[in-house]
C-alpha cells in the first residue's frame, strides 16, 4: 500500500441562520457509518480546480443548488481518520452559516435535522467527532471578518 496516498474530504459544519442549531445528515449506504448523523460534505476531486469549487460541488450534490450558504473558506479544522479499508483521510471542517433556500437531500442521506447546540450532546447516532467539531470551527467566527465568507 502507498503510505503517501490519502483522501481530502471537505466537511461543512453548517449553522442556522441564528448559529443555534447545526445541520447533520444520516448517512445512508456507507460501509463505515452507515446510518449514523454526519455534517455534509466529501471528497476533494481532481476536476473541482480548487478547494471553493470541491466545497460548491458537494454542497449542491448533498443539499441542492436553491440551499444558500455562506462558508469561511480560508481557515478549516482538521481531523485526520483511517477508514475501516485502511485508506487514511484528511477532513477540513469549515465553518458555514445558512442563508436560505431548501434543503433537498440527495441518495447519500435519508434525513437531515438541525440540532440545537444545547442538545448536540445528547443527540444520538452521530460520528463521535460532531460535538468537538462544532466546538472548535465555532472558534473561526472569533478571528473570521465577513470578507472571510464566501457564498455557494
Amino acid at each position: 500500500m502507498d503510505t503517501t496516498l490519502f483522501q481530502y474530504c471537505q466537511k461543512i459544519v453548517l449553522f442556522n441562520q441564528d448559529g443555534s442549531a447545526v445541520l447533520l445528515a444520516r448517512r445512508r449506504g456507507e460501509a463505515d457509518y452507515d446510518g449514523v448523523f454526519s455534517f455534509i460534505g466529501g471528497k476533494l476531486e481532481s476536476t473541482d480546480g480548487g478547494l471553493v469549487n470541491g466545497l460548491r460541488r458537494e454542497k449542491n450534490e448533498e443539499i441542492g443548488s436553491a440551499a444558500k450558504i455562506a462558508v469561511v473558506t480560508n481557515i478549516s479544522v482538521n481531523e485526520y481518520f483511517v477508514k475501516t479499508n485502511g485508506q487514511a483521510m484528511v477532513l477540513p471542517h469549515y465553518y458555514a452559516r445558512f442563508i436560505g433556500g431548501e434543503i433537498m437531500l440527495n441518495d447519500e442521506y435519508s434525513e437531515y435535522r438541525w440540532v440545537n447546540l444545547r442538545e448536540l450532546d445528547r443527540f444520538e447516532p452521530k460520528i463521535e467527532t460532531v460535538a468537538p467539531m462544532v466546538e472548535a470551527v465555532q472558534k473561526i467566527t472569533r478571528v473570521a471578518t465577513e470578507a472571510d465568507y464566501r457564498e455557494i
